[in-house]
């Protein structure tokens, strides 16, 4: 087993672990979640011994055999299949005495061996890996250097999964994989028999995959049982109960310093007064419970709309000459919520960049609505960024009238707040881009948003704050994601991108996964597969249309239920800070009258201002919950 006893870990200046505790027993499978910078890539290389505890002890058992994902590839030269291969340390190191051996005993000897750690099988199950990740049987004999960043990153996956081992770190392996590659892979983890540390953005991934969450959090380690959701439930009940404790020790506090402030003075109380000083430096500070995200953003309105915003009749798209999809017809309306599924490189990317305009129609007509603003995401806008330009400067080019406060507070809701403003994108990370490009699309008021994974490089809060922002955003979405968390909360239809054609997918996300699996099944057994109807049974899609309605009739009484909370916090917050004045004795006194006078009149107006918010909001929510009940 695994175990942390009493261990500080810093790197530099910054103390990212603080006599934490911890014990990972074999088998098990751990996702670990917190903030960036938190510790969890150290803790990585802590456990590859490539960092020190400062104090403490890391116990790892020597004879484990460790796996971890490498991000740099240098044998560019070897073929794919090769470099899978590579992975298997022991199998490349026997074959390499193989070819060096001549005397017969040793010849035996050595075949026993490969005999035993299943080697006569390892080019089978190397190419079983490949194809899970998405790569064709002509691609596997192909030269590394061939391959884009993103398919050598699945190329490092594969070889980590490819190496026999007891423990098996894995960094954010979903990143550079779409839906398909995902799906294959949880279901390799499931049947995985080592430990497994896993750090991901991924919360159904991590359902599907752990059986406890390591949260990383204020230089502690927090256990808990069970995945992400599960996680999400304990840790929400958990901050309650701390933020109770923490209003309740406040209350303590004020309470002995109003009694310490009133009677030190007085010879009667003075040892009183100094025995709740003493209790009061003995009493432990406790935190808030933090709930608020870095992150709060939303989609500006477009100023005007079209209906249809964009529609293609009977066309072909594809690159250069090459048709990839023929005969497609599809309708982008206001308010429209599509997700395309398929398999890998059928050609969800291609419709999206031919909306796009990035890609020419081979054949067909392509309408597009005379008020139509495309909000366009893909990865590779994350390289077109200006590097040697700040966030600022980026909105301001496309802003240039616009005040620069209000700029600043916008950057200000994707977590640019002050001096990160003002530096150059060069010093970004892939997720910092990615906010910005997201921030730059959401300043334009677009009323069409055509997104090709845009959670790649997201931690999980902005992927929350991204998916409440589609949720409350009125125009049209086309969406290709590997995030079903955000697939299932912000999509009303899906379509099918699949041999040639795009059609509708009957059926919900989860069914997507088997129509998968018969779908390879089929095209493995025969090079003209049928796609596989998974809809015959149930036909969800009016259920679909019909929650879509409901969306949009519960939008404005939730923008009002948002509103009124918020001015409600408001006026709380000023009578919070007029009770602080007035628990001061010093306010009671002659010279103080008349202001004492005109603050209990402003704490009556702002009570009755609070009861009248309070009515509003209830009658909101009585609103809000009966149509949620129809």
């Amino acid at each position: 087993m695994i175990r942390l006893i009493n261990l500080c870990l810093q790197r530099g200046p910054q103390r990212l672990l603080d006599q934490v505790e911890l014990t990972v027993h074999p088998g098990q499978k751990m996702g670990l979640v917190g903030a960036n910078g938190a510790g969890k890539s150290s803790l990585f290389a802590l456990l590859q011994g490539q960092l020190q505890a400062d104090t403490g002890e890391c116990q790892i058992p020597s004879s484990w055999r460790i796996a971890h994902m490498q991000q740099e590839i240098v044998a560019l030269q070897r073929s794919a299949l090769d470099y899978v291969l590579d992975g298997h340390t022991e199998l490349r190191r026997l074959q390499q005495q193989l070819e060096h051996t001549q005397e017969g005993t040793a010849v035996g000897l050595l075949h026993a061996q490969l005999d035993a750690i299943d080697g006569y099988t390892a080019d089978t199950r190397a190419r079983k890996l490949l194809a899970g990740l998405g790569f064709s049987a002509a691609e596997m004999d192909q030269q590394v250097q061939s391959f884009s960043g993103g398919w050598r990153m699945r190329l490092n996956l594969a070889q980590t999964l490819m190496c026999p081992s007891d423990l098996l770190l894995l960094d954010e392996p979903t990143n550079h994989l779409d839906l398909d590659a995902i799906l294959w892979l949880e279901g390799w983890l499931q049947s995985y028999p080592g430990t497994l540390l896993l750090i991901s953005h991924d919360r159904d991934f991590m359902d599907a995959v752990v059986d406890h969450i390591v949260h990383f959090e204020r230089q502690k380690l927090v256990l808990y049982r069970g995945g992400y959701s599960a996680f999400e439930r304990a840790r929400a009940e958990r901050m309650l109960q701390q933020q109770q404790a923490f209003e309740k020790q406040q209350a303590e506090r004020a309470h002995m310093q109003d009694f310490i402030r009133r009677f030190k003075a007085k010879a009667s109380k003075a040892r009183q007064a100094q025995s709740r000083v003493k209790a009061l430096e003995r009493m432990q500070e406790l935190a808030p419970a933090h709930f608020d995200s870095p992150f709060n953003f939303s989609f500006r309105e477009a100023d005007k709309i079209s209906t249809p915003l964009l529609s293609l009749r009977d066309a072909s798209l594809g690159h250069g000459e090459q048709a990839i999809l023929k005969h497609v017809s599809l309708q982008l309306m206001p308010g429209a919520r599509i997700a395309l599924l398929g398999p890998n490189g059928a050609g969800k990317s291609t419709l999206i960049k031919t909306l796009a305009q990035e890609l020419n129609l081979l054949a067909g007509e392509q309408n597009r609505g005379e008020n139509l603003a495309i909000g366009y995401f893909a990865q590779h806008q994350l390289d077109a960024l200006d590097i040697q330009a700040s966030p600022l400067l980026h909105l301001q080019r496309i802003a240039p009238t616009e005040r620069e406060q209000k700029l600043r507070d916008f950057l200000g809701g994707f977590d640019f707040r002050g001096d990160r403003c003002d530096e150059p994108v060069e010093n970004f990370s892939g997720g910092e881009k990615a906010r910005l490009a997201l921030a730059l699309i959401a300043w334009q008021k677009p009323n069409l948003l055509l997104m090709d994974e845009p959670t790649n490089h997201l931690d999980l809060e902005m992927r929350h704050a991204l998916t409440q922002a589609l949720q409350h955003f009125s125009g049209a979405v086309l969406l290709v994601s590997h995030d079903r968390h955000l697939l299932k909360n912000t999509v009303d239809d899906f379509y099918l991108v699949a041999n040639g054609e795009l059609t509708e997918f009957d059926a919900e996300l989860d069914e997507y996964s088997r129509w998968l699996q018969e779908y390879r099944a089929s095209s493995s057994s025969s090079d003209e597969a049928e796609p596989v109807n998974v809809g015959d049974k149930v036909d969800r899609k009016a259920q679909r249309q019909a929650e879509a309605e409901v969306r949009k009739q519960l939008a404005p009484y939730r923008k009002q239920v948002e509103k009124l909370e918020k001015e409600l916090s408001h006026v709380q917050q000023q009578l919070a800070e007029i009770e602080l004045q007035l628990a001061d004795n010093e306010f009671y006194s002659s010279e103080q009258r008349d202001a004492l006078k005109q603050l209990l009149a402003k704490q009556v107006k702002l009570k009755q201002q609070a009861d009248d918010i309070e009515n509003q909001w209830l009658e909101s929510m009585e609103q809000l919950e009966q149509l949620q009940l129809h």
